[in-house]
């Protein structure tokens, strides 16, 4: 693909519009941006005018455009590309839809012709809205164009044009300096884009409304490339319940599956994943206004204590801190409020300094000093037209105590309408970020920290991915499984495979007591189906269990019982297939499905990150030492999970998933032990 072409597409001197109709809107919008560059027309049947020239081909133009915007049928567009290539154009949008995304296979042959007719030329689509550039004053836009003119603003990229009008349309007053609509993405897609934006010191941040990937290795590369230019990246995804779980068909599938691996990819990259599109705009705000958060340690005040009350509970599901207000500031704080009020976090400052604006400024001093990572100043406005004199002197005051400190400060209103637009824009012209509805304030302020948190980490992404292509996975059985993870460093039980009738003498020669299972390799779920006979402590028992396992199976596992646990986990890798390995760890044996309660990583996988993704578990305090319980071996679990990612990278061409469901950790200083696993290979 040519890169100055992108350049000559996304800023044009002139353009080509090819169409009727759709062409017309586009035309109207390049006014609307005020865009002085040349405009010609191509359309094959529509008479000239005095007022409208209308070549019939790109063949008559006098010159190859910088950028065309290509609203004709389908079947049309290659031979029109085909045109823009040989006249040396800059690059086109292709409005046109029933390419692949049809899922036909004369949607898949045009696409294939468009891409060979456009030789190098860059372009937007096919099935795309195409672009509107605020800070180089062009757009290919065929709709309503509402925003204008950008020194300096954040950078959308949106799969649907629908979305991109919406965010266009916001009332938030999120400084947009570009959007750009990439419908199928077969030749521009999100991480050109970003790779390109990364260059231009206007865009701020960059902001995505993504329904997938066309190459997660390159998206990676290029989130990278955009933290390393300082411009963080905040995210709408859809595809939260995709339906490809449902057919995992191990537990590590399940909890993988989906879009566990893409959240993983979000927090260890630093992208801030967000779940609607008015905390995709909060978010991408306080980027705009100076980058992540350096955490998540957040004050919050307000004149009123329903305000304070309401913003605690509204943050209690998310990851954000409100340490207490430090006992010297508290104590200036006192000094300067009164006794009549209570200092803590969330603060409220009471209503009888509302008009008392030099302690306001005193009180705001002081609380942006306090070393908080941001401090919200929690106020709903009255709408335009009345008298909201006292409400801007109270923010003016916030504003002038801002300047050296580094704490950041927001603007919170309860209500998203309830901030006027006079005073969004008086925030941001101070450095205030002005944040709209109580909860997506509070979420995009802690997304913005989790980002920052992980920038500080600088924790380089190194997915693993297989080069061949996937075929059908087939099971080892449990003792091949777990033969080939013992090589490799993973502690398993003692045992023995026998023949139903050796059951009573493998069990006494192991110890009592033993757990004895069917062995067949097509038993992937043994329990599901009355495979596992637990806890058996007799050479007469063992006898007995052997006889009625023997159904399910001619060969039997006899293995010594791990009966000194603390807390079953689960421990399994996965081959997802855009990110390739995955780690997942999470609360195992009948808690599994019950709890849900698991994390997915990517690599590198290590000490160090291992054992922090289990803190974050909920099953936590067991491994902790829950009510005066022992405390878990964490380091040999630790160990127990490297040992499946060497077997892992060294298998990663055949391996499809690996299940330790569970691997039952022992007392501190005794071990962990895998008692059940699962390997599919290809």
């Amino acid at each position: 693909m040519s890169v100055p072409g992108l350049q000559r597409l996304l800023a044009p001197r002139s353009l080509a519009l090819i169409g009727g109709e759709w062409a017309d809107a586009a035309l109207a919008a390049t006014r609307v941006i005020g865009y002085t560059g040349e405009v010609w027309r191509i359309h094959p049947t529509r008479p000239s005018s005095a007022s409208q020239h209308y070549f019939r081909s790109v063949d008559e133009l006098p010159a190859g455009p910088d950028a065309a915007f290509v609203a004709a049928p389908a079947h049309q567009v290659p031979a029109i590309a085909a045109g823009l290539a040989r006249r040396g154009a800059g690059g086109f949008v292709c409005f046109a839809a029933g390419f692949s995304e049809t899922a036909t296979p004369e949607g898949q042959r045009l696409t294939d012709e468009l891409v060979a007719s456009a030789g190098e030329l860059p372009f937007f689509g096919p099935n795309c809205y195409g672009f509107v550039n605020f800070f180089d004053g062009a757009a290919l836009w065929p709709d309503q164009l509402v925003g204008r003119r950008r020194e300096r603003g954040v950078a959308l990229i949106c799969q649907s044009g629908t979305i991109a009008l919406d965010l266009l349309y916001n009332d938030r007053s999120l400084p947009i300096g570009c959007a750009l609509s990439v419908g199928n993405q077969t030749r521009l897609a999100a991480e050109e884009l970003i790779e390109h934006l990364c260059a231009d010191e206007r865009v701020t941040a960059i902001g995505l409304y993504l329904e997938g990937m066309r190459d997660a290795a390159h998206f990676a590369r290029a989130v990278a490339r955009a933290r390393a230019a300082g411009k963080p990246i905040a995210l709408v995804k859809t595809g939260r319940t995709a339906a490809s779980t449902a057919a995992a068909r191990t537990h590590t599938g399940a909890l993988a599956g989906g879009d566990a691996a893409f959240d993983a990819f979000c927090a260890q990259a630093g992208v801030a994943r967000c779940e609607s599109l008015a905390t995709l705009c909060e978010t991408l705000k306080i980027f705009h206004c100076g980058g992540p958060l350096a955490g998540r340690r957040i004050l919050t005040m307000g004149a009123s204590g329903g305000d304070t009350a309401m913003a605690a509970d509204a943050a209690r599901n998310l990851g954000l801190e409100f340490p207490p207000i430090p006992p010297a500031t508290a104590l200036t704080l006192q000094q300067i409020l009164s006794e009549r009020v209570h200092i803590s976090n969330p603060f409220d400052f009471h209503s009888h300094v509302w008009f008392d604006y030099p302690r306001q400024r005193e009180m705001f001093d002081v609380v942006l000093r306090a070393g908080y990572d941001a401090v919200g100043f929690l106020l709903d406005c009255p709408p335009a037209g009345k008298d909201d004199s006292s409400y801007v002197r109270v923010i003016e005051q916030f504003a002038a105590a801002l300047p050296g400190t580094a704490t950041r400060a927001a603007l919170i209103s309860a209500l998203p309408e309830s901030l006027p637009c006079a005073t969004r824009e008086m925030c941001l012209a101070a450095g205030i970020v002005p944040l709209q509805g109580q909860r997506e304030a509070l979420e995009a302020l802690d997304l913005a920290g989790t980002v920052g948190e992980a920038w500080q980490r600088g924790a380089a992404l190194e997915l693993q991915r297989p080069r061949t292509v996937r075929a059908a996975a087939h099971s080892l059985a449990e003792h091949e499984a777990k033969q080939a993870l013992a090589a490799h460093g993973v502690r398993v039980p003692r045992s023995r495979l026998i023949a139903p009738a050796e059951a009573a003498e493998a069990a006494t020669a192991l110890g009592f007591p033993v757990v004895i299972k069917a062995a067949g390799a097509a038993l992937e779920h043994k329990s599901d189906v009355g495979g596992v006979v637990l806890n058996v402590r007799s050479a007469a028992e063992a006898a007995d269990a052997a006889q009625r396992l023997a159904s399910l199976s001619p060969t039997l596992l006899v293995e010594e019982m791990i009966a000194d646990g603390v807390a079953e986990v689960l421990v399994g890798m996965r081959v997802d297939p855009q990110f390739g390995l995955l780690l997942v760890l999470g609360a195992g044996g009948v808690l599994t499905e019950l709890l849900r309660d698991s994390v997915t990583l990517l690599p590198p996988f290590t000490a160090a990150s291992i054992t922090a993704a289990l803190g974050r578990l909920r099953m936590a305090p067991l491994l902790a030492g829950f009510r005066g319980r022992a405390a878990a071996d964490v380091p040999a679990l630790v160990e127990a999970a490297l040992g499946c990612n060497r077997y892992a990278r060294e298998n990663l061409e055949r391996l499809a998933e690996l299940d330790l469901n569970p691997v039952i950790v022992r007392p501190r200083g005794l071990g962990a032990v895998a008692v059940d696993a699962l390997i599919r290979l290809v």
